[in-house]
């Protein structure tokens, strides 16, 4: 018969966990409110109260709903760049494997997570519409876009780009793609069908492997 003493004895969390985990809950709180609310319509007193915190718990670990909103779209941002390295490590990239992977990875961005999109879009029209915010959120979503740069660098030198090819243009290419067709998608579904978006991207990179690079010598001509 067990005694209590053989009870496992729960560990107290440490002041970082602790942190960490109310961040977590707040994140999720705010996500759960955005969803319902939008952005503007969402408040920090709700947040808090979804959490199970006191507004000073909030700001104590966020400046506000603006940097709340901003952590879980940069969060948003990285799974994205993850699942889509994931898949290049299952598939060589540039084939139909890899491009049908990525596209239904669009299609589920567009068709299933349905909340975040038309939050991002009002969030980029507050940000618009008060200057002060867009130099905070670039700086937030400065980390996915070097996760995907990444990437991108690693796809150039698979596909034996020009030097004079930067990976952080391409990666803008790549990232306004995905967000305009993940928009389209919301408004006209039969426009971008599943395959486009991994379609797109092989038409892009393999006109970037086709394009003369300055420091070769074209066909025909001496080399330097």
């Amino acid at each position: 018969m067990s005694s209590e003493s053989d009870e496992p004895v729960p560990q107290r969390l440490t002041r970082a966990q602790a942190k960490a985990r109310t961040r977590r809950l707040l994140l999720d709180a705010a996500a759960r409110v955005f969803a319902r609310k939008g952005f503007t319509g969402a408040s920090v007193e709700e947040i808090a109260e979804s959490a199970g915190f006191s507004i000073g718990a909030l700001y104590s670990n966020f400046n506000g709903k603006e940097a709340l909103f901003l952590e879980l779209m940069a969060e948003r941002g990285l799974g994205r760049v993850a699942e889509a390295a994931q898949t290049l490590d299952r598939h060589e990239a540039g084939t139909g494997e890899a491009a049908a992977e990525l596209g239904r990875l669009l299609v589920h961005v567009a068709d299933k997570d349905i909340d975040f999109a038309p939050l991002q879009a009002e969030f980029w029209l507050y940000a618009v519409r008060n200057p002060h915010v867009l130099d905070t959120m670039a700086a937030a979503l400065r980390e996915p876009r070097q996760e995907l740069q990444g990437l991108v660098a690693t796809w150039l030198t698979e596909q034996g780009a020009p030097s004079e090819v930067g990976a952080d243009a391409v990666a803008t290419v790549v990232a306004a793609l995905f967000q305009g067709l993940v928009r389209l998608r919301r408004v006209d579904p039969d426009s971008v069908p599943e395959e486009l978006f991994g379609q797109a991207l092989r038409w892009l990179f393999t006109g970037i492997g086709a394009a003369p690079d300055r420091d070769r010598p074209a066909p025909g001509e001496p080399s330097p």
